[in-house]
Order: C-alpha cells, then structure tokens, then sequence
C-alpha cells in the first residue's frame, strides 16, 4: 500500500484529513479551509478556495482535482482546469479553482466538501520528432467528425 501524506497548515486547526466517502470511491473529498469566512462566488466568477493541507504524493503520480458531481449538477460549480493537476514535487498549499458556471451566486462554507482529488499514475515518455506519423481510419478529422448518433 502507499501513502499519501497531507500535512496540516496553520490556518487549518479542525478540518479532518481528506477522505474516501464509501469503500468504492475513486476520489477522496476535498474541504472548504475557510476560518475566517465564508466565500461567495457570483456567477461567471472564479473563486480559489484553500483546502489548508500540503500534499507529498507518491513518485510517479499525480493527484487530479476534479469537480463533486452534485455542486457541478446542482450549483453550477465546476473546476475550470479540470482536471486540476498536482505534481508529485509540488509541496505548497493545495487549493481549489471554482467557477460558478451557475445563475445565481453560491456561498462556500467552512467545511465544504468543494471537490474530489484522485491519485493517478502519469507516464513520461521519451519526446521524439518524426517526418510522418502512422495511418489510421479516423485520419485528420478532428471534433465531431465521428458524428453524435450512434
């Protein structure tokens, strides 16, 4: 088994350790670390949200920080690099992108559940220049060349 490890930052003195909510989930949920209040965040605006951890996540990894389904369906949140990515060397504050994709204005709470992180295996393959590449069927077609229907 490997280990991920969070370490608690100063401004973080009662939020539990990121958590898997049922034996199944792929992703751990990430909290809201807001202390000193509460965080609004208007429609088409994009809030940074402090999860008050630092991460050292095993070598050849990333950590994915990717939207909670329910904020996304319901509130019209989204993350919107998403995934977000945290690198293996990264050591600072983890924090969360938010945009309120929604209509009206949404306020995060400390304590939130405001995202899910997953540790992902990353490949880094050697980069190399070529003349041509290989054929296939789909050729050069790029978006929606496949259609919609099935």
């Amino acid at each position: 088994m490997t280990n991920v490890k969070f370490m608690r930052l100063p401004e973080n003195l009662d939020l539990p350790l990121p958590s898997y909510a049922t034996p199944g989930a792929a992703g751990m949920d990430l909290q809201a670390c807001l202390p000193d209040g509460d965080v609004m965040v208007g429609p088409g605006c994009i809030a940074l949200v402090p999860t008050g951890f630092s991460v050292e996540i095993p070598s050849g990894t990333e950590m994915q920080i990717r939207p909670r389904s329910g904020l996304a369906v319901k509130q019209g949140l989204m993350i919107p690099n998403s995934p977000g990515t945290v690198d293996e060397d990264y050591r600072g504050p983890v924090k969360v992108a938010l945009l309120n994709a929604g209509k009206e204005a949404f306020t995060i709470v400390h304590g939130d559940r405001i995202a899910q992180a997953v540790i992902a295996p990353i490949l880094r393959p050697q980069i190399v220049e070529v003349d041509t590449l290989s054929e296939t069927d789909r050729g050069t077609g790029g978006f929606g060349s496949t259609g919609v229907k099935g």
